[in-house]
Formats: C-alpha cells, sequence, structure tokens
C-alpha cells in the first residue's frame, strides 16, 4: 500500500486479491477505483498547500486561476480563461457522443486571519481557506488528471472553477452564468461538492430536493430623536425600540411559518450610541434570514417588512429597510442525485454513504447553476472533530484529495459511459 493512502481507503481496499500501489498499471477495462488516484496524492497535496498558503479573496484568484489553468493546459484540455472575472473552465472531449457534463469547484478564500501553525499556513494576513476551496479545487485538478490520462468516457466533460463563492449576492456563479457559462459551455447536468467537518473523512451525503438554504440579508435603520440622557421624554429612542424590536422578530418564524417547515432568522449586529448620557439618533440592526423553499422565503420577507414597519412606527420612530436577496434555495434534481448516490456507494461502498443527510442551514452559490440544469450538490466527510467551517483554525483534509479526485472521475466515466 502507498506511505500516502490514509487509513480509511487500506480499509476499503483490504479485501483486495492483489496488492494495490500507488504504481498501479491503469485498467481501461473499468470505472475509476480509489486505487487509481492513489500515486497522484503528492501531487494534489502540493498543488493544494501552495493555493492555501497563497489565498485570494472573491474575484481576486489570479494566480489560482492560473496555476489551474496551467495544470489542465499541461494535460491536454482546451482552457478558456476569464469567465465570469477570474473563473476557468477546461474541457476535454473524448469519442463522438453528443452528452456533457459539468463538475464545479471553488476557489475564493475568506477574510479570516489563519491561525493553524502549519507549515503552509497563508502568508497573507486577514486572509485565508477555511472553507477548504483550496481542497475542491485541489480535488478537481485530480480528476482532470485522471480523466486525462484515461479518456475513459464519450462526450464532453467541462471542468468550471468558480470565483467568489463567499461574497453573498454578486458572487462568482451568478456572474460565470451572466458570462454565458451554458450557453459556451453546453452542460447536459452538472455536479459539484463541499466538504463536511464533523464527519468521518471519505463520507458522501447526499439529499434529494431541498439541500441547503436560501439566505437573505437584512439592514434595517431605525431614525429616533437624539437628545439628553436626562430627558427621554424631549426624545425618541432608537435604542428602545431597536431592542423591542429584537424580541418581536423572533415571533417570525413561530407564529407565521409551519412548523413542518424549516426557518431562521437571526439578528447578527445591533449597533447604536457612542456615549451613556446621549440617546442617539439613530440605530441599526442587520439579521440574517434563511429558509427552504420559495414561498417560505416570500413569507419571511413580507412579515418581516409588515412588523418591522408597524412596529418602529408605533413608537413614533421611522425605519429604513434595506432588504438584500441572496443565494437561492439549492435544490437538487432527483434522478442526478440519484445517479451521484449510486457512483459513490460503487467507490466507498454503501457504508460510507448517507442517502438522505439533513437539511444545511448554510448557503452555497451553486443553487444557480441548479436552477438552469439538473444535477447535484455532495458533501464529503472532513474529519470527526475537525475545526469548522469559516474557523482560523480550520483545514481540508488531505486524506480526501485522492478519493473526491476517483469520485468525480468516475461520476463523469459513468455519466459519459460508452
Amino acid at each position: 500500500m502507498s506511505e500516502h493512502a490514509p487509513e480509511f481507503i487500506e480499509s476499503l481496499l483490504s479485501d483486495s486479491p492483489a496488492a494495490l500501489t500507488a504504481a498501479r498499471p491503469l485498467r481501461l477495462s473499468h470505472f475509476c477505483e480509489l486505487a487509481d488516484t492513489l500515486d497522484s496524492r503528492a501531487e494534489l497535496e502540493a498543488i493544494r498547500h501552495s493555493i492555501h498558503r497563497h489565498p485570494e479573496l472573491a474575484f481576486d484568484e489570479v494566480r489560482t486561476a492560473e496555476l489551474v489553468a496551467s495544470q489542465l493546459e499541461g494535460w491536454g484540455y482546451e482552457v478558456t480563461r476569464g469567465v465570469g472575472g477570474t473563473g476557468v473552465v477546461g474541457t476535454l472531449r473524448q469519442g463522438g457522443s453528443r452528452r456533457s457534463i459539468g463538475v464545479r469547484a471553488d476557489m475564493d478564500a475568506l477574510p479570516i486571519h489563519e491561525r493553524t501553525g502549519l507549515p503552509y499556513a497563508s502568508i497573507h494576513a486577514g486572509k485565508m481557506h477555511a472553507c477548504g476551496h483550496d481542497g475542491h479545487t485541489a480535488v478537481l485538478l485530480g480528476a482532470a488528471r485522471q480523466l486525462a490520462r484515461t479518456r475513459h468516457f464519450n462526450g464532453t466533460v467541462h471542468l468550471i472553477f468558480q470565483p467568489a463563492e463567499e461574497i453573498g449576492a454578486g458572487g462568482g456563479a451568478e456572474r460565470m452564468l451572466a458570462d454565458g457559462l451554458f450557453e459556451r459551455f453546453p452542460c447536459d447536468a452538472i455536479f459539484g461538492l463541499h466538504n463536511h467537518p464533523g464527519v468521518e473523512a471519505g463520507m458522501f451525503m447526499f439529499r434529494a430536493g431541498p439541500f441547503m438554504a436560501a439566505c437573505d440579508t437584512v439592514a434595517i435603520t431605525i431614525r429616533g430623536k437624539g437628545g439628553h440622557a436626562a430627558r427621554p421624554h424631549q426624545s425618541i429612542d432608537p435604542i428602545l425600540v431597536a431592542g423591542s424590536l429584537v424580541m418581536a422578530l423572533q415571533s417570525i418564524v413561530s407564529r407565521n411559518i409551519d412548523p413542518n417547515e424549516t426557518a431562521v432568522v437571526t439578528i447578527g449586529t445591533l449597533h447604536a450610541g457612542h456615549a451613556p448620557n446621549v440617546i442617539p439618533e439613530s440605530a441599526k440592526l442587520e439579521l440574517s434570514v434563511r429558509s427552504f423553499s420559495p414561498d417560505v422565503r416570500r413569507t419571511l420577507e413580507n412579515r418581516i417588512r409588515q412588523l418591522v414597519t408597524s412596529h418602529v412606527e408605533g413608537y413614533g420612530a421611522s425605519v429604513e429597510i434595506d432588504y438584500i436577496r441572496g443565494y437561492p434555495v439549492l435544490i437538487n434534481s432527483e434522478r442526478e442525485t440519484e445517479f451521484a448516490r449510486q457512483v459513490a456507494e460503487e467507490l466507498v461502498g454503501p457504508e460510507r454513504v448517507v442517502a438522505n443527510f439533513p437539511l444545511i442551514a448554510g448557503s452555497e452559490d451553486f443553487a444557480y447553476f441548479l436552477q438552469q440544469r439538473p444535477g447535484c450538490f455532495v458533501r464529503m466527510g472532513n474529519g470527526a472533530g475537525q475545526p469548522l467551517l469559516h474557523n482560523a483554525g480550520y483545514d481540508f483534509n488531505d486524506e480526501n484529495l485522492t478519493v473526491g479526485a476517483a469520485y468525480w472521475a468516475r461520476l463523469v466515466e459513468r455519466y459519459l459511459e460508452g
């Protein structure tokens, strides 16, 4: 067994009648197996660590995009740069079939100061790969390498390396679509993946239908009348109004949304005043609103607008509401999700696959792709007990590099079979 093979891969391959090594010869009579990508482990680690060490924020992924493009070109892909800003698409065609598939990885980092202490930690203060996009990119490059050297498929594969997943509205998926992604690179279906801390590495999780939440942001500015703290009767105190509004907003979900549905309204910030003896002119709240159906999403917006306006005006103050719609609900199509699940079971066994994973309240702009093409967004365990996403101590689990690469390669081969 290769010294780079993680323990869980060794256990999965232990029943093989033949010794499996990193130098195992390629066999074109089968779909990609875990052992077929083991020899790329060191190369994929080097790629990921390089990306991790040089994190780039949304639409600034210049170095990362060029690294991706140069690797793809070296493996014989037709490469298109600058899609939707800094996006890259690698295209490989084989055989005469008109079928096509897209697989996407995200490339951007987060404005978080890294505290992992790793030898390949970020060299840029205040920026780090705290969500694992460095790993997603390396995994898809691993699949690209495998597909290029075997070409065990019939059709066209488009590998989509997307910028700016983390910024919310106006992010990389929307920009790539506006740049004609599916017109320029037709895809019969599209697939994407995200790592999932808290679940054992190499586990695959699926859910058909709504899977990840729509996420909207609301900025509420309450305008009162400032004055002296000793004479509140001569003022309209926006802090009092804001405090009362915080509690009133908690009724939105509990008294307006069907208990069988899921929704979240969180007040993330409340800012007002600068001195203890001054009643300020204004107070500002910012909300995160999450839902799993378009109808619930509309209900939340309508009720928040109505409640906030009437509540604030009841105190004699005025209000401005800036309701920003972010990513939509991520909805996996039934057929493609079942297909993706079957591929995972073939690769790692049914005991390492969860077919109906719980809803995830986080959001993901891959949802925009799924509004235009059928497909599936997959979760892959990043390790039990590992730091959570968007944490200064987070790191992508390198044990997933060859597993994820083998999964994408096999999925493409199966989708474009014969």
